[in-house]
């Protein structure tokens, strides 16, 4: 009886993380379908599933009409070279509140994280004229230091709390065997934590490809990334849905297949430290 009640609990788990995970998945099967439909079945009511004609003009027209290598080269540079930065300053400051914590700490900790709770449209004046006094408008350099400063907290977080979970004991006796604090933290530490490193660096990598709002307000066309390259498409005269749905998908396509197949890693990463 208990096991049959056990085996009726599986199911209804796996049928409900199988629904939620379609809810999730249908408006990205939504977008891609509507890429392939022309302008007016992209909008026709009912919604049209799978009984139109099927095009590729929209994704020509999208790659005649936009430079969109410019726009992905750009989302690479600006999203891979904000999570290096924030990882350069975030695995000793981690490393620091982790192994050499204060009374304050905590304090710190939370005080880190409670500047996610402010809407970015409160700092965009005074950043907007830093960067327009620094010569940082539309450049990749300063989405770049922007995108960083966004993202820090959260990797501050996660690097403190992957290491947390390593013994102190390994690093007391590389202190003993002369380590230096330098050779400590890239030779003993840094390999230890792989796992959470690697989780925290992907997910930075996706929340920066995904930035809209400093993207859209910080640049106008050399730095521009793939986000503005999306809201390109939209226009006074309205809204082209199988286009944008294009440009979307094609914004959307890299990270979705990075996110693919560095899953195992994502995920070993996100449970690191969970059973000792």
């Amino acid at each position: 009886m208990q096991q049959a009640t056990l085996n009726q609990r599986k199911i209804l788990t796996s049928v409900l993380a199988w629904l939620i995970g379609l809810m999730i998945f249908f408006p990205i099967f939504w977008t891609i379908l509507t890429s392939f439909k022309t302008e007016a079945d992209a909008i026709a009511s009912p919604p049209m599933l799978f009984n139109f004609s099927w095009t590729t003009e929209n994704y020509t027209e999208v790659l005649s009409r936009s430079n969109y290598f410019l726009h992905f080269m750009n989302s690479v540079i600006i999203s891979v070279g904000s999570t290096i930065l924030a990882l350069i300053i975030a695995i000793p400051a981690a490393w620091s509140m982790a192994f050499s914590p204060t009374k304050r700490t905590k304090d710190v900790l939370l005080w880190m994280l409670s500047t996610k709770m402010l809407p970015p449209v409160g700092v965009l004046i005074p950043i907007y004229l830093l960067f327009r006094e620094w010569g940082l408008l539309d450049t990749r350099t300063g989405l770049v230091i922007v995108l960083t400063l966004m993202n820090l907290p959260i990797v501050i977080w996660m690097l403190y709390t992957y290491f947390k979970e390593i013994p102190v004991d390994i690093l007391e006796a590389a202190r003993m065997d002369g380590a230096s604090l330098k050779n400590e933290i890239i030779y003993v530490l840094t390999p230890m934590a792989v796992p959470g490193i690697a989780s925290t660096m992907l997910l930075n990598v996706i929340l920066a490809w995904n930035e809209a709002f400093w993207t859209l307000n910080l640049t106008a066309a050399k730095a521009a990334p793939l986000t503005a390259f999306i809201a390109s498409y939209s226009s006074p005269e309205g809204l082209f849905y199988a286009k944008l749905s294009a440009a979307s998908t094609m914004a959307i396509g890299p990270i979705l297949i990075m996110g693919w197949f560095s899953q195992k890693q994502l995920v070993r990463g996100l449970t690191f430290g969970a059973v000792k």
